[in-house]
């Protein structure tokens, strides 16, 4: 037995150090691999930079070229100016919203000037300068949050369970967001002021959405009234509450002791309290409800009278076109080179 045990001890030792050499293996294999991708990385980094250094010349004339087409388009290319409109669009109007203005925007693109004329009121020069008609949404994480807990407090837990809210999140689609954003593009600057009571009246005259809207408001004004109606008599009831109290006193202080509700009085104190709290939270809810369901459109910034002037780097001609110059060449060469290695390859 004696001679087993060390036996033993010496088989672990040999196992526990050949586990330590595959795990630095292994280690040294992981860092060799990062390593050999960072090399491949820096080697080909090497070999474009060698490549611009020997093509210099003819990137540079390319270059060249397109920064002067871009200053000639700079400078004879009409200023382009922009303006905003910022709406909130209720009874899920806005999939109409959207549609009108694409279709404005179509009309651009047709240069439909006597429709645009037509439909904005404008003159031949005001509706000729107009270049683009654009909407997105203003994405809001909280709009996704608030009305997955509408959808959470409309339906039974079951149904909630099986219905995550990443699912809901991919569901929720660019319409679905409060406020969205009209950009309007011109060659004018002061034509803006002129496009957005025709934009929002697109909409506010569908006799679908004015219903919705009046039977929402309807709804609401009786809502209001009732929970007015209830607070009112909350309020009547407290007084005969007190009154009763305030009897009871009397009796007592006179040496007569007459229990008419015994302790239940200054429950039902603080109960009918907690009621009108919670009533009175309901209508402040009701009246911010109101103001917001009570235009299908909710106008949050109308277009400025006078537009901004497009600029940027990004959006200069001079640039764009100088990088473009640039890259043409740089493809060009590389498919030079390309047709060269599959030459040689051949042979």
């Amino acid at each position: 037995m004696s001679t087993n045990q060390p036996q033993k001890s010496n088989d672990e030792e040999v196992d526990l150090g050949s586990l330590f050499v595959i795990i630095g293996r292994g280690f040294s294999k992981f860092f060799n691999f990062f390593g050999s991708i960072f090399k491949g990385l820096f080697h080909l980094i090497i070999l474009f930079l060698i490549f611009v250094k020997e093509n210099s010349v003819k990137i540079g004339i390319a270059t060249l070229i397109g920064l002067i087409a871009g200053v000639f388009l700079e400078v004879t290319t009409p200023k382009k100016y922009a303006s905003e409109l910022l709406i909130e669009p209720n009874f899920k109007s806005s999939l109409q919203l959207y549609n009108n203005v694409n279709y404005y925007n179509d009309l651009v693109k047709q240069k439909d000037t006597l429709k645009l004329q037509e439909t904005f009121n404008l003159t031949k020069e005001e509706a000729a300068s107009l270049k683009k008609f654009t909407i997105e949404p203003v994405k809001n994480e909280k709009d996704i949050i608030n009305a997955y807990d509408d959808l959470i407090l409309s339906v039974d837990t079951l149904t909630i369970k099986s219905y995550e809210f990443v699912k809901f999140k991919a569901a929720f689609t660019n319409f679905d967001y409060k406020i969205h954003k009209v950009i309007v593009t011109a060659e004018k600057s002061d034509v803006f002021d002129k496009l957005d009571d025709v934009i929002i009246s697109s909409v506010v005259k569908n006799k679908y959405f004015n219903r919705l809207k009046e039977l929402t408001n309807e709804n609401l004004n009786r809502t209001d009234s009732v929970y007015k109606e209830n607070l009112s008599q909350i309020d009547s009831l407290r007084k005969v509450y007190m009154q009763v109290m305030l009897d009871e006193a009397k009796k007592v202080t006179s040496g007569t002791n007459i229990d008419l509700g015994g302790d239940k009085k200054t429950t039902k104190e603080i109960e009918l309290f907690e009621t009108g709290r919670k009533i009175n939270i309901d209508l402040r809810e009701i009246a911010k409800e109101k103001s917001n369901k009570y235009e299908v459109i909710n106008v949050i910034s109308n277009f400025q009278p006078v537009g901004y002037e497009i600029k940027g780097v990004t959006k200069n001609y001079v640039f764009q076109l100088g990088g473009l110059g640039a890259f043409i060449m740089i493809f060009f060469l590389l498919l030079v080179k390309l047709n060269n290695f599959l030459n040689h390859y051949k042979k």
